[in-house]
């Protein structure tokens, strides 16, 4: 996620990252993502360091993979997980996100880093 350097602190190490999408709930993200009216949904990546977890906001034609601007950050003692299933709700800045299972083991890696 070499694209998202740019929005971090100079010096960042990027240690996982992943991207989701944010929906109210699962049966509205479900709703979206099949009938294509994804555009209401928000795109984030999140690039995990040593010092922070910070969630970025991406086009949502890249799929959430081009991120363009820093939303926030969160503590890096912040837990992610648990994650399971084929879509997974993960709490970002007050937001419910849903990251698909092909991120999951990003998630448990940097919950893991984190001492969780």
């Amino acid at each position: 996620m070499e694209s998202a350097l740019p929005l971090l602190p100079a010096g960042s190490d990027i240690r996982q990252a992943f991207i989701g999408q944010a929906a109210p709930n699962f049966f509205y993200f479900i709703v979206t993502y099949f009938t294509g009216i994804m555009s209401r949904n928000k795109y984030r990546c999140v690039a995990v360091t040593d010092e922070a977890i910070y969630v970025l906001d991406s086009t949502k034609w890249s799929g959430g993979a081009k991120p363009r601007a820093l939303v926030g950050q969160m503590p890096r003692h912040t837990r992610l997980g648990p994650v399971s299933g084929r879509w997974a709700q993960v709490d970002l800045l007050g937001e419910r996100h849903w990251v698909h299972k092909r991120f999951h083991h990003q998630i448990v890696a940097a919950d893991r880093e984190g001492g969780f």
